[in-house]
C-alpha cells in the first residue's frame, strides 16, 4: 500500500509518500525569518501558496500519480489553527476528488511511530520540538505522557533565547554552534517537577544574564544547553526505569542537536537500553511520518468520515486509542 501524508502544524509544510517499509518521497519547505518568530497567519499563507508545487514534487520523486495512492493522511493536531486548517482542507479536497480514504494523525504520535520503520518496537520516546516537549511510551493501548513541559517547549525556549541574542529563527543550530565554543558553566535554574519540566526559568535567567553584558554569549549558550538537556535526560531515564522498556528514541526538531544526542546516548548505554535517532529529515516536522502513521492506522482498521477530520489545536497525545500496533 502507498500513503500520502501532509504535515502542516506550524512553520513547515511537508508532503511525504511511503509504503509499509520505505520512504518514497519526503519534501518540505520551512518558513524562516531573520528577526522575530513565526506568525500563524503568515505560516498558513506559506502552506497554501506552496501546497500544489510541493505535492507535484513529492509525486514526481515517488514516481507515482494520485491514482496510485491508497490512503491520504494529514496532521490533525496539535498545532497552530490556521496552519492545521490549510492542510486539513487540502487533504479533504484530495480525498474527495480522487475518492481516497482519509486519516487524521496526531503529530506527536507520528514522531515516535516513524521510528518503527527502522525496526524499533516499543520505545520510550523523548519528543523535543518547538511547541512540544514530552516523554511518551505506549502503555495500555495509548501513548501515555510520562512527563512534559509545564510551560514552553524546549525548541521554543531555544528559539526565544536566540531571538534575544539577535540571531534569527530557527535558533537551534546557531545556539548549538555558540555552545560548542563555551568554556565556563554559568549556573542557571534547573526545574524538574516530578516527571514534568519547566524551561521558562532557565530562559528568563539566561536572558537576564545576557542583558547585563557580564557574560560571554558562548558560555551562556553552553550553560543553557547543559541545564535544559540534563533535565530532559533525567525525566527520560525515570520513564525507562518505570516502564522497563529496552529502547529509547529521540525525535522532533531538537533531535538534531548533537549535544542532546550525546547525553541521551550515554544515559542509554549506562542503563543497557538501545538508543535510536531517525535520519534528520524524519526527525523534523515532515510528511513522511504522517503518511507512515496514517498507513499503520488504516491497516489496523482505523477509519475516518469527512466529519471526523476537524482539526484539533490541542490534540492530546493520550486521546488516541492505539488499535493498530
Amino acid at each position: 500500500m502507498i500513503a500520502l501524508g501532509i504535515e502542516g502544524t506550524a512553520h513547515t509544510l511537508g508532503i511525504g509518500v511511503v509504503t509499509e517499509n520505505k520512504v518514497l518521497a519526503n519534501v518540505f519547505h520551512t518558513l524562516t525569518t531573520e528577526k522575530g518568530g513565526i506568525h500563524p497567519k503568515e505560516a498558513a499563507e506559506h502552506h497554501a501558496r506552496l501546497f500544489k508545487p510541493l505535492l507535484r514534487k513529492a509525486l514526481n520523486e515517488a514516481g507515482i500519480t494520485m491514482g496510485d495512492v491508497d490512503v491520504i493522511a494529514f496532521s490533525q493536531g496539535p498545532g497552530l489553527g490556521p496552519c492545521l486548517r490549510v492542510v486539513a482542507t487540502a487533504a479533504r479536497a484530495l480525498a474527495i476528488k480522487y475518492r481516497k480514504p482519509i486519516i487524521g494523525v496526531n503529530h506527536c504520535i507520528a514522531h515516535v511511530e516513524i521510528t518503527k520503520m527502522f525496526g524499533v518496537r516499543d520505545p520510550v520516546g523523548l519528543y523535543v520540538s518547538g511547541g512540544n516537549t514530552q516523554v511518551l511510551a505506549l502503555e495500555g493501548g495509548r501513548y501515555r505522557v510520562f512527563g512534559e513541559t509545564l510551560d514552553v517547549g524546549i525548541g521554543n525556549a531555544i528559539d526565544t533565547f536566540a531571538r534575544e541574542l539577535g540571531i534569527g529563527f530557527p535558533g537551534g543550530p546557531k545556539i548549538e554552534k555558540l555552545a560548542r565554543k563555551g568554556k565556563r558553566y554559568i549556573e542557571l535554574p534547573y526545574a524538574v517537577k516530578g516527571m514534568d519540566l519547566s524551561f521558562s526559568g532557565v530562559l528568563t535567567e539566561a536572558v537576564r544574564k545576557y542583558r547585563t553584558g557580564k557574560y560571554r554569549v558562548e558560555d551562556l549558550a553552553y550553560s543553557f544547553q547543559e541545564t535544559a538537556f540534563s533535565a530532559l535526560v533525567e525525566v527520560t531515564e525515570r520513564a525507562i526505569a518505570h516502564t522497563d522498556k529496552m529502547e529509547v528514541v529521540l525525535v522532533g526538531g531538537v533531535a538534531a542537536n548533537n549535544r542532546l544526542r550525546e547525553m541521551l546516548k550515554t544515559m542509554a548505554e549506562d542503563r543497557g537500553v538501545k538508543f535510536f535517532v531517525p535520519p534528520y529529515d524524519l526527525c523534523r516536522d515532515n510528511g513522511a511520518m504522517i503518511a507512515y502513521t496514517g498507513l499503520r492506522m488504516y491497516r489496523g482498521g482505523v477509519r475516518f468520515r469527512l466529519e471526523d477530520t476537524v482539526v484539533k489545536q490541542k490534540f492530546r497525545t493520550d486521546e488516541v486509542e492505539v488499535t493498530w500496533d
